[in-house]
């Protein structure tokens, strides 16, 4: 099995789109999807406004998609071919007491891709991709804190050259790059490019450990 996170510096630079594109263009890998959102302070970390992101419990929430036109974003997997969609809420940067169902869902699923940064903190899935736009200035520190931990850059624009206080360029050199474009976010490349590295992975829960 393989375990693929696609993550990204901020709201709405294509994380969603991407995670569809590769479920729609590789339906073979019978794909298990995760969206894992923080919530805190009544607002989501996803998009920076009010939402039902919190739970009955204020703690954690996960729950299975059933509906692939319902507009969401695991609804979006779903409509793309994903086998399961599943939607993890938790308290911003209280992602722990979810994990031990996040690696169950895991240990059944054929193949797993989840859209996170924050997973990274407990996993070291078989393939990280982030993704970068220039023209947005906010930047995540989760996404700042597992950079370098990227096998490949998806980026907006080839000119890199960003206002983000803080973040290094020099930790994706030599890095692959794609360029990705709205609609699809996606590109025969970057398929090509995943579907090389998932080949034969022999994905081990023991890998998966606090980093």
């Amino acid at each position: 099995m393989a375990v693929v996170v696609v993550g990204g510096h901020s709201r709405n630079v294509g994380k969603t789109s991407v995670v569809a594109g590769i479920i729609a263009r590789l339906p073979q890998m019978h794909w298990t999807a995760m969206k894992i959102t923080q919530f805190g302070h009544g607002l989501c970390t996803a998009n920076g406004e009010p939402c039902d992101c919190t739970t009955a419990d204020h703690t954690l929430a996960i729950s299975a998609e059933r509906d692939g036109a319902s507009g969401t974003d695991s609804a979006r997997y779903l409509a793309a071919g994903a086998i399961k969609s599943l939607w993890v809420r938790t308290r911003q940067g209280n992602l722990a007491p979810a994990m031990w169902r996040i690696r169950k869902e895991i240990a059944e699923a054929e193949n797993a891709i989840i859209e996170s940064n924050s997973i990274m903190q407990f996993l070291r899935p078989d393939l990280y991709l982030t993704i970068l736009d220039r023209g947005t200035a906010d930047f995540k520190s989760s996404a700042r804190l597992y950079l370098d931990r990227a096998d490949a850059v998806l980026l907006h624009s080839p000119d890199l050259v960003p206002h983000w206080s803080g973040v290094s360029l020099k930790l994706i050199e030599g890095k692959p790059q794609f360029l990705i474009a709205p609609p699809e976010y996606m590109t025969d490349e970057v398929i090509q490019f995943v579907a090389a590295k998932i080949a034969g992975t022999k994905h081990s829960l023991l890998s998966q450990t606090p980093i």
